[in-house]
């Protein structure tokens, strides 16, 4: 597990000023805050969270401009020259792996007139040209070339480079910060870290992956992951016979970054290649990282998603499927591409029925008869994730992420 973070840091998110709250804002905050009392309310968040422009600018600095995002898994970012390029929250944002072998992140905006030097997606390259002047940039970010600048005196090209952002790798995860300050993530994991030593997270290769784009909040799409009791609605025919949705939800909050859950599997899982435990065998485990991203364990399956915002009402679910390498191994280039296949149109049916039912949602929040609703004893880590949303928001800098 490691962080870098390379070259000239990106300005502080909150270096922005942020205009002063209107009371309806505020009052929605003092709500949230309710749940970080010693009784918090097992009720919905109102549903002017998923609608006030207000809150998702206060949400883009203080939860996605200084929290760990889940972006990609190391097997995308394979060879030096691989990228993967995306938005966070409205923030534009490229990891690569470096000739070094290292990861960088950094904001694509070139340093010349604001042109975005490489299009949101994935590829290999050797360098970035920016496609408005063609100045070029190296994989880390350091400037290599600038077209006609030499009569420019006060120009320094050792001084101009694209902005860093932290990035660490965790067990083959890869995640991005936009805070240059911050705190490393791998403390914060530690005791997901010992759930998942069977798994052998390190031995896992990625098998399918996909990015898609769901017309709902992302906290919309965030809390309906934090819990299963959906599971007998949304997917009665797919889900619901290996995890009901009436199974009981053993929850466990680590740090205001990380909780685990599990829900009983109807059947044991029987692996033939990973060493699990009775326990193992029997539940589904998920992990959340917040604010978006999640891991969900099954037998010798691992799913990972992340739920990003791209506007207040796009999110963008980036997500790929991890099996043991072994199980791989000695596969032709046909079964591997058999096994892709299915798995991404098995993952693009679960995915739709969840996207259907989220837009729904999404559709209901501004009507009038919108209102908060009481909270089943089967979501208990719906409460765990707003409670974490409070923190982000209501904690100054210094106090972010601190304890429970």
């Amino acid at each position: 597990m490691t962080i870098h973070q390379t070259g000239s840091a990106a300005p502080r998110p909150e270096s922005a000023s942020v205009p002063a709250l209107s009371p309806e804002t505020s009052e929605l905050l003092a709500e949230l805050g309710n749940y970080l009392t010693e009784d918090p309310p097992a009720l919905s968040i109102p549903p002017r969270a998923f609608a006030s422009e207000e809150l998702y600018e206060l949400e883009r600095h203080k939860v996605f401009g200084r929290s760990w995002v889940l972006v990609a898994h190391t097997d995308q970012l394979t060879a030096p020259g691989d990228y993967v390029s995306l938005t966070v929250a409205g923030e534009l944002v490229v990891v690569t792996r470096g000739k070094d072998g290292e990861l960088h992140a950094m904001s694509p905006i070139c340093r010349h007139r604001m042109m975005p030097v490489v299009e949101p997606g994935a590829g290999n390259t050797d360098r970035f040209t920016c496609p408005y002047h063609l100045w070029r940039y190296g994989l880390d970010g350091r400037l290599i070339g600038a077209t006609y600048m030499r009569r420019n005196e006060a120009f320094d090209p050792a001084a101009c480079r694209l902005p860093a952002f932290a990035v660490e790798e965790w067990h083959g995860f890869v995640f991005v910060n936009l805070d240059d300050t911050v705190e490393a993530l791998a403390p914060h994991l530690s005791r997901i870290e010992s759930d998942l030593v069977n798994y052998r997270l390190d031995e896992m290769v990625l098998v399918g992956e996909w990015v898609e784009e769901w017309h709902c909040n992302w906290k919309i799409a965030v809390e309906n992951a934090h819990e299963n009791y959906h599971v007998m609605g949304f997917h009665p025919e797919t889900l619901e016979p290996s995890t009901p949705g009436r199974s009981d939800t053993d929850l466990r909050d680590d740090t205001p970054w990380a909780l685990r859950f599990r829900i009983r599997l109807t059947e044991p899982q029987q692996p033939d290649v990973l060493p699990l435990n009775d326990d193992e065998k029997a539940h589904l485990y998920d992990f959340f990282v917040f604010p978006t991203g999640s891991l969900a364990a099954a037998g010798e399956t691992l799913i990972w998603l992340s739920m990003i915002p791209l506007s207040i009402d796009r999110t963008q679910v980036r997500g790929g499927m991890l099996v043991p390498g072994a199980q791989v191994q000695g596969m032709g280039e046909a079964e591997l591409k058999e096994m892709r296949e299915g798995v991404e149109s098995y993952a693009a049916m679960i995915n739709a029925e969840d996207r259907r039912g989220l837009e729904a949602v999404q559709g209901s929040v501004g009507s009038r008869f919108a209102a908060r609703g009481h909270l089943s004893p089967k979501e208990p880590a719906v409460i765990s994730f707003y409670q974490n949303l409070a923190r982000a928001l209501l904690r100054s800098d210094g106090e972010w992420p601190g304890a429970l």
